[in-house]
């Protein structure tokens, strides 16, 4: 009973510090810059937003859910290349896994905002 005690309480430790490797969005669209492409992804869920509540303050960002574990107000967009641009997390603590990025990029296709959505793993 002892043995089984040790091997399941450094499991549980390895599972806690095990890294989790963080994905991010490539999206493709005729934004020139970063400010119209943040528009293009914010707008349509901010409108979805107001048709549901009736009103929308900037603290709201934090409470519109793109996909579960993910909120419209933790995502940012940098400009990569022209007409290119990288979605992600801004919150360390939050990354997004390959499971909120592919939610993120379904919700992303819905709103039909980018011409081209994928999702890949962060700073390769």
């Amino acid at each position: 009973m002892v043995i089984l005690a040790r091997v399941l309480s450094r499991k549980s430790t390895y599972s806690k510090s095990k890294e989790v490797r963080e994905y991010c969005l490539i999206v493709e669209g005729a934004y020139l810059d970063e400010s119209e492409a943040e528009h293009a992804l914010r707008d349509p869920f901010i409108e979805d937003w107001v048709e549901q509540t009736g009103r929308f303050r900037i603290h709201n960002m934090d409470e519109i859910i793109i996909c579960p574990g993910v909120t419209l107000g933790s995502l940012g967009v940098v400009m990569v290349d022209d007409r290119v641009f990288e979605i992600a997390s801004t919150d360390a603590d939050h990354p997004l896994t390959e499971h909120k990025a592919k939610g993120v990029a379904e919700a992303l296709r819905r709103q039909d905002m980018f011409d081209e959505v994928r999702t890949e793993p962060r700073g390769e």
